[in-house]
């Protein structure tokens, strides 16, 4: 493992921040930020704004200029040495002469995964890898997902009671939580390439499953709109059918297929897991679409068959300090669980107030 500095620390920190500008706008690319450091001085630095547009490296050599020669670079994610919509960073570092390269995280595109490396150091050009690592990694972790397990990271969404309710009796939702939680979503919304509901909810709420704050959107960009449908419900007057951007429908029959797609629906037909619609083979299919990060806001029974199916990276639950009691529904429904061995372990990796509520961040153990 290569040696890094405190002040190695602080540069890549100050790139990974800069990274995180990119997270409502880089996608499907991942986040990254450069910083360019001469003389102990920070001569230039720059994110990655949007795909198709320049990448980190270049945004950072724009702004060093001459400083840039004998440089030391930071930059969260190994430079690209390949043709993709732009040209490759490691011919423009080359190019500008920059002493030494520091990489957090090697690439595992497979179009790069070292090429980049390798090119730097055939050009004469030093270069340590591995600082902050695990902070990369937690950063990107949907286009790490996309590129080595070609699924996207899947993130589900909850808001209940104190008391684990989601809905009274009668169907009544909203709102269980307040405008500082709702408000939150939207930024989970905002940074996903996907937001994934079932029909029981379309037909239940109508939702829009839009980014609504405008503050967070990038060139009026939004989430495609995902709905699983076996038996292709989907109402020709929802809401969202309505609105800009695209919706996609999963099914496993397609009879009333022409009527969605003149209403300007996308209609997938998905063969069938246990008598249900093949959700592995649906996200698999969304990461071939170039969707890093799915976000689910669904109810209990689809919610419950993820969580069941080992399908979930994180859940996200906003619970409220009230009670709803017991004429409630739940998060989840699962299958029977007969045993404590049967329950699915968590680990809790963020818990804080957002307004009046408490955001539960949490992963599955291991």
């Amino acid at each position: 493992m290569p040696e890094f500095t405190a002040t190695d620390c602080a540069h890549m920190a100050h790139a990974l921040r800069l990274a995180e500008r990119g997270l409502y706008s880089a996608h499907p690319n991942p986040m990254v930020g450069c910083v360019i450091v001469r003389d102990d001085e920070v001569v230039g630095e720059g994110w990655h704004k949007v795909a198709g547009e320049a990448h980190a490296e270049i945004n950072a050599l724009n702004a060093a200029g001459d400083k840039a020669g004998g440089a030391t670079v930071y930059v969260t994610l190994e430079p690209c040495s390949h043709h993709g919509r732009t040209p490759p960073c490691c011919d423009a570092l080359i190019r500008a002469g920059v002493g030494e390269v520091v990489i957090g995280l090697r690439d595992p595109n497979p179009e790069i995964n070292g090429a980049g490396i390798e090119a730097l150091a055939a050009a004469g050009i030093a270069t340590r890898v591995g600082l902050m690592q695990h902070e990369v990694e937690k950063l990107v972790c949907g286009f790490l997902n996309r590129v080595t397990r070609q699924m996207p990271f899947v993130r589900l969404k909850m808001a209940s009671s104190l008391d684990g309710c989601i809905a009274m009796s009668s169907g009544e939702s909203q709102w269980i939580t307040g405008a500082e939680a709702r408000a939150d979503v939207q930024r989970l919304r905002a940074r996903s390439g996907a937001i994934l509901t079932g029909i029981g909810t379309v037909l239940a709420d109508d939702p829009s499953l839009t980014v609504r704050d405008a503050s967070l959107r990038t060139a009026g960009r939004q989430p495609l709109r995902v709905v699983l449908d076996n038996d292709l419900r989907m109402p020709l007057s929802a809401e969202m059918l309505a609105l800009p951007g695209k919706t996609l429908i999963y099914c496993t029959q397609d009879g009333r297929k022409s009527g969605l797609l003149d209403a300007g629906a996308d209609v997938i037909t998905i063969g069938r897991d246990n008598g249900q619609l093949d959700t592995t083979a649906v996200l698999r299919d969304l990461a071939g679409r170039g969707v890093n990060e799915v976000l689910v806001e669904a109810g209990p029974t689809l919610a419950g068959s993820l969580i069941a199916g080992d399908k979930i990276d994180e859940l996200v639950i906003y619970q409220s300090p009230h009670i709803m009691g017991s004429e409630t529904m739940g998060m989840f429904r699962t299958p029977t669980w007969t045993r404590l061995a049967n329950r699915k372990s968590l680990d809790i990796i963020d818990m804080r107030r957002v307004g009046s509520d408490t955001r539960i961040t949490a992963r599955p153990a291991g």
